[in-house]
């Protein structure tokens, strides 16, 4: 058999090529004249577990290293991080600058054309309004002034002219404070149920039985809204003290007759 022409490489030009291991090297800090760095106490029980996971004994070169690295790497992505943070924050604020003074500017555009077109507007109105004014005949000026103003209102009336509040007005309590409020008792003594008189009957105790009574008239001479809540519940709107007195006093009497009523049901 022939025997190979290939020659074995030396050994010398192996270990040239071939990089030294770490452990071999000399110290690059020490032979720069620098003071050679330790790791910290939470870096060393870092790299005892690394190599615990790993099952080498500590301590030792490899994992020292890889902790040292790692916090190298960590410094510069926070740096970069912030810087590139910074660029971030100056490039909005000149954006948000930007928009705000084009903003200011389409604001002053539009509120010099809307002043023009408002005297436009106002300018023509009157215009039109003289000249209707001067072709309205004699029979609708009259009919204009005759005819009653009515409200235009969406919501209704949360409070009875006559005294009292609508069903709105107790919708509108329940939905503020939660209070349910009943439309009072215009019944009369014999045909209440027991739990009427004695609403009826604290109603008027409260409200006219009272040390001090507030005022049944207005400047104008009118009921106020005081006296004419007796309207709600069935009762003459007082206009003396004396009257107001009365349905007090009938209130009383209710009360007592509620109280007989129940004490002969629990008897």
């Amino acid at each position: 058999m022939a025997k190979s022409t290939r020659k074995a490489a030396p050994k010398s030009s192996r270990t040239k090529s071939a990089k030294k291991a770490p452990w071999s090297r000399s110290n690059p800090r020490k032979r720069a004249g620098k003071a050679s760095k330790h790791l910290s106490p939470a870096k060393k029980s870092a790299a005892k577990a690394r190599a615990k996971r790993a099952g080498r004994p500590y301590p030792n070169l490899v994992d020292n290293m890889a902790l040292a690295s790692t916090s190298k790497s960590s410094k510069s992505s926070k740096f970069k991080s912030s810087a590139s943070k910074a660029s971030k924050k100056a490039k909005t604020a000149k954006e948000s600058s930007a928009k705000k003074s084009a903003k200011k500017k389409a604001t002053a555009r539009k509120g010099s054309a809307g002043k023009k077109a408002s005297k436009k507007k106002s300018s023509t109105s009157k215009a039109s309004a003289k000249k209707k004014s001067t072709r309205a005949t004699p029979r609708k000026a009259a009919a204009a002034r005759t005819s009653p103003v009515r409200r235009s209102s969406r919501q209704p009336a949360e409070k009875d002219p006559r005294g009292g509040l609508t069903a709105a007005g107790r919708k509108a309590f329940a939905e503020r404070d939660g209070a349910h409020l009943k439309p009072g008792v215009t019944k009369t003594a014999s045909q209440m149920s027991p739990a009427e008189m004695r609403r009826k009957g604290s109603w008027a105790v409260r409200f006219y039985g009272r040390a001090k009574l507030p005022a049944l008239k207005d400047k104008q001479g009118q009921p106020t809204r005081f006296a004419l809540s007796a309207h709600a519940w069935g009762e003459p709107v007082p206009k003396t003290e004396a009257a107001a007195r009365r349905i007090a006093a009938k209130g009383e009497r209710l009360l007592e007759r509620y109280r007989q009523l129940k004490d002969k049901g629990a008897a």
